[in-house]
């Protein structure tokens, strides 16, 4: 059961989260041993002080959800992340520069946001908003990502007109290739949407529902 959870960044990114909601998740990633728990950068310092020593690590996620926050923004709210205690960063790159055809702002961007990540042994995942794209244009994204230096590509934000589907999946990890990580997320809510995007090449999943679909995964081995 740990190696299924363990493709689980358990997330909660409504605006309207409470400290109860927030604590509940953080219970229940402790309990499912999840890889994270996906949080709002200003709920990073109360995550990563009761995750401390569970195995369980805290991500948060930077220009969320437009993208459209300037360079300099996104390298400020990385370092606060890191700070607090997040080790994994999911930033939103500028849509609007990749539509246009301007990689080489898009690849600075993102280049910014992973020397900021790194520098503090945190790992940078790219949300590319596949919702928004082309087929071209998610391959593009996804090579642009590669080239800033990325650990991770990820399908969606959640808040945009759609999420991930095992076809972007398929797009992202042959672009990508072997080496770097692709995270599908965005309305995957039961097992059957989990299994489609690791078939897919996922290999981290965002999903608020991590919970219902480890409590299907159970019922279904026995």
């Amino acid at each position: 059961m740990e190696n299924f959870a363990k493709y689980f960044d358990h997330t909660l990114l409504k605006p309207d989260a409470t400290e109860d909601e927030v604590r509940k998740i953080i219970a229940e990633a402790k309990e499912y041993r999840f890889a994270s728990v996906c949080i709002n950068p200003y709920w990073v310092k109360l995550t990563a002080n009761e995750l401390q020593g569970t195995g369980v690590t805290t991500c948060t996620v930077i220009g969320f959800p437009l993208g459209a926050t300037t360079t300099v923004s996104k390298v400020a709210e990385t370092a606060q992340a890191l700070h607090d205690g997040a080790t994994e960063v999911d930033m939103v790159i500028n849509i609007g520069e990749l539509i246009a055809g301007h990689d080489q702002a898009v690849q600075e961007d993102i280049q910014n946001v992973a020397r900021a990540a790194h520098a503090g042994d945190a790992k940078l995942k790219v949300i590319i908003e596949t919702s928004l794209l082309t087929d071209e244009q998610k391959a593009k994204a996804c090579e642009l990502a590669v080239a800033g230096g990325t650990d991770f590509v990820k399908t969606s934000t959640g808040f945009s007109t759609g999420g991930a589907n095992a076809h972007d999946v398929a797009i992202m990890r042959k672009t990508v290739g072997a080496e770097i990580g692709v995270k599908a997320s965005g309305g995957i809510h039961s097992l059957a949407d989990a299994r489609a995007v690791i078939d897919a090449g996922a290999n981290r999943i965002g999903a608020s529902a991590s919970v219902a679909i480890m409590k299907e995964y159970e019922a279904a081995k026995k």
